[in-house]
């Protein structure tokens, strides 16, 4: 199928210059591009957001430590809101 893309001038140069390199024709070069961004996506049914979902957990006791900071100095400063 025949297309016509509006590719920013600095990227279009990039991957002529790479396509170069490798040896193959700059329409080789981004179809293999396409094929390499889609076989890396993740499946349509998945959020892409899920993936981070847990990451932070190794921080869930230094988030404790520093709220229990928060709350005494708080509670330091007007001790009549914490009774």
């Amino acid at each position: 199928m025949k297309t016509t893309l509006d590719i920013p001038d600095k990227i279009f140069r990039r991957a002529k210059s790479q396509a170069a390199e490798q040896g193959i024709p700059l329409r080789q070069f981004v179809v293999e591009a396409i094929e390499q961004k889609l076989r890396d996506a993740p499946p349509s049914s998945q959020k892409p957001w899920m993936k981070h979902i847990g990451k932070l957990k190794h921080l869930r006791k230094e988030t404790a430590r520093i709220d229990k900071f928060i709350e005494d100095a708080f509670e330091a400063i007007e001790p009549e809101l914490w009774k």
